[in-house]
């Protein structure tokens, strides 16, 4: 038998129903806010699902874009190897240019991306962080975990280049512009210096331990049309996952007051540098000291002139001074730094490990400084 309530008691029991999903649903609103909105005319209260936060958002287009950008580069990288190397290109040519323009490949879109959104700032403080990150961060972890051997003498060629290109990269910066004219210098350095590598490797002595350490990296035999299929692919997705983490990275900086310089110089240079860091960690790791160091240098040659250069000829202009002061002097004093620990006159020529800690100090203590100019 169903009892029938009165008719009267009937809102207020629907009443207190509604209190009670409205107390539960107050509960749980720190995890799921839920706005509330009550209609005027028959008193009910509808609720709508309060939106996503753009931070959370921008924080996801970063980390996923890292992601792609890292992967994407080493897809690219393998195709353009698999398809020199079924052209019958050496293994020193090989590594010396495409495995040496792979690195830099994230940091080259990134900066073109920024770049065509019209932030130069942004565009220059990636190549600057970059390089800083390079050899304080990356050289500096490396050399922490295994000291870090220098012989080879390709090596030591690209060592007064590195110092020749990083202060031609100060003069560019130091009346705080850059013009399209000097972009068009920066790659045509860029230019002079890929084949200067292919030189080298044509040159280089049998007994040269990158020889032998580029001979390990080579991809597998490969067919040339998958070859082609991931060259292809690799290019597309490195275009497409500068533009989330460019977007991403902006959003996040915008949020806490960050200039477009301190964007390029902090989030863009660490993510983009942390291809190398495997990269290093993993060659030391395997006896390939060489091939560390090689790779950043050749990647540090290849920000200034590629990455700088393509910034400037897509979007000339002025630039933040503290790019032409502070962070072109940290880029310049770390370059000069790792010079002097890897080619000591009459000394076994090694990174060691205090040196490595030295540099990692350097790292904290440079990112405190960008940081607390923000205040």
């Amino acid at each position: 038998m169903v009892t029938k309530l009165p008719q009267q008691h009937l809102p207020i029991i629907r009443n207190k129903s509604l209190q009670k999903v409205e107390h539960r649903l107050a509960a749980v609103s720190f995890a799921f806010p839920v706005n509330k909105r009550e209609n005027a005319s028959t008193g009910s209260i509808a609720y709508k699902e309060s939106q996503v936060s753009p931070l959370l958002v921008a924080a996801i287009f970063v980390l996923v874009g890292l992601v792609l950008l890292i992967w994407s580069a080493d897809r690219f990288v393998y195709g353009a190897s698999s398809i020199a190397r079924n052209l019958n290109v050496s293994p020193m040519i090989i590594g010396l240019t495409i495995v040496a323009m792979g690195s830099s490949a994230p940091e080259i879109m990134v900066s073109a991306t920024a770049a065509w959104q019209g932030r130069l700032d942004t565009a220059v403080g990636n190549a600057l962080g970059s390089n800083i990150t390079n050899i304080l961060l990356v050289i500096g972890a490396t050399a922490l975990l295994k000291p870090i051997a220098v012989a080879s003498m390709t090596i030591k060629r690209e060592f007064p280049l590195l110092i020749l290109v990083t202060l031609l990269g100060y003069l560019f910066l130091a009346d705080q512009s850059l013009t399209r004219a000097e972009g068009a210098l920066f790659l045509g350095g860029f230019a002079l210096f890929l084949l200067l590598m292919v030189y080298w490797g044509k040159h280089a002595p049998p007994d040269d331990p990158l020889l032998s350490e580029y001979q390990a990296e080579l991809p597998p035999p490969t067919p040339t049309w998958q070859a082609i299929v991931w060259l292809v692919l690799g290019l597309a997705l490195l275009l497409a996952s500068s533009q989330l983490l460019v977007h991403g990275a902006v959003t996040i900086a915008s949020h806490f007051g960050m200039s477009d310089l301190l964007i390029g110089l902090t989030i863009i240079a660490i993510g983009t540098s942390l291809p190398e860091l495997a990269a290093s960690l993993i060659g030391i790791l395997k006896g390939e000291d060489d091939l560390a160091l090689g790779n950043i240098i050749g990647s540090n040659i290849f920000n200034i002139l590629a990455v700088l250069g393509v910034g400037t000829i897509i979007a000339p202009g002025m630039i933040d001074a503290a790019a032409a002061g502070r962070d072109s002097y940290v880029m310049m004093a770390a370059t000069l730094g790792l010079l002097l620990m890897s080619l000591r006159l009459g000394k076994l020529r090694r990174i060691n490990r205090v040196e490595g800690c030295i540099l990692l100090m350097a790292f904290i203590g440079y990112q405190y400084l960008l940081f607390s100019s923000m205040s």
